[in-house]
């Protein structure tokens, strides 16, 4: 049976019917494959934090069982309240708070924009070198300024009080004026140069034009100073000794000691884990209510250099 040839070579048409849905289904698989890779990701980042609620709620028994419990019963809640109540937290909340946190976001927000206007705005001689200056002081790491700074705090007398870890906040922070430079320097020069028409001083164009414009990247300071802040440990540890001072992290440090004292040592991994978590609930609600600031901050701080 002779078959025309016709037949056996396909057609134009066929080829370019065939083309795109060889490339939608390409495409579905490399959509199908990034979001199962993102949710993957996604759990592997939410287990250490199922873990640490999941073992807030046990009892001793619970925790060290093999193979793990995933569902503790009967679930433990009131383990929050009791091992919140063995130290005083509260004491610590108001440290953290009021003593640490928020003098510490407002001396940065102030220096870090004055400094970085200055930066961004004016044109003076050295202004570049200076400003490379400020960034190689990135490069020096913390462990290297521990001692001279705890020598100089020492002789200052301001040894357990939260001046060493509050003041320096005043002078400024390296990534943070970098930060803000970068954003500075995507506002047009046109709305500076209108306002000094009419009479404008700096301080004013600052204040009235620049920072509303700049609210995404504060925000990002102020969210990334709390989070320093809020999680700090080397710091307090350094200069604060007596315990009426302890921030949340040096309390939670110290709860395994206080559990022992308070001769519960049978509940002290679900007690730390209760207290881990009631300490990390205020990141977590911050985050999810400002991340739509917090990443238009990160992605306009780059996008002029």
């Amino acid at each position: 049976m002779n078959i025309p040839q016709s037949r056996l070579i396909p057609s134009k048409a066929s080829e370019q019917f065939q083309r795109p849905r060889s490339l939608r289904a390409s495409n579905w698989y490399i959509e199908a494959t990034k979001y199962f890779i993102l949710v993957f990701l996604s759990i592997s980042f939410l287990l250490p934090f199922y873990w640490m609620i999941s073992s807030a709620l046990k009892n001793d028994d619970q925790v060290y069982t093999v193979p793990p419990v995933l569902f503790p019963v009967p679930a433990r809640w009131i383990n929050f309240a009791e091992a919140w109540n063995i130290d005083n937290f509260n004491l610590y909340v108001f440290n953290t708070i009021a003593r640490y946190t928020i003098p510490a976001i407002v001396g940065t927000l102030i220096s870090c924009t004055l400094v970085a206007y200055g930066f961004a705005r004016f044109k003076w001689p050295g202004r570049d070198i200076l400003f490379a200056i400020c960034l190689m002081t990135m490069m020096v790491p913390f462990q290297v300024q521990m001692v001279p700074l705890f020598i100089i705090f020492k002789k200052l007398g301001w040894i357990n009080s939260y001046n060493p870890l509050v003041v320096p906040t005043f002078f400024g922070n390296a990534y943070y004026i970098f930060m803000l430079r970068q954003f500075f320097k995507t506002i047009p020069e046109e709305l500076s140069d209108a306002a000094r028409i009419d009479g404008a001083n700096e301080f004013k164009i600052l204040w009235y034009i620049m920072l509303p414009l700049v609210k995404p990247a504060l925000a990002v300071v102020a969210l990334f100073t709390f989070l320093g802040t809020w999680n700090d440990y080397l710091g307090p540890l350094i200069y604060l000794n007596q315990s009426h001072l302890y921030t949340l992290s040096m309390g939670l440090a110290s709860l395994s000691t206080n559990i022992t004292q308070a001769g519960i040592k049978h509940l002290a991994y679900p007690y730390l884990m209760a207290v881990s978590a009631i300490i990390t609930v205020p990141i977590i609600f911050i985050f999810f209510f400002a991340q739509r600031t917090f990443i238009e901050g990160i992605s306009l701080t780059g996008i002029k250099g």
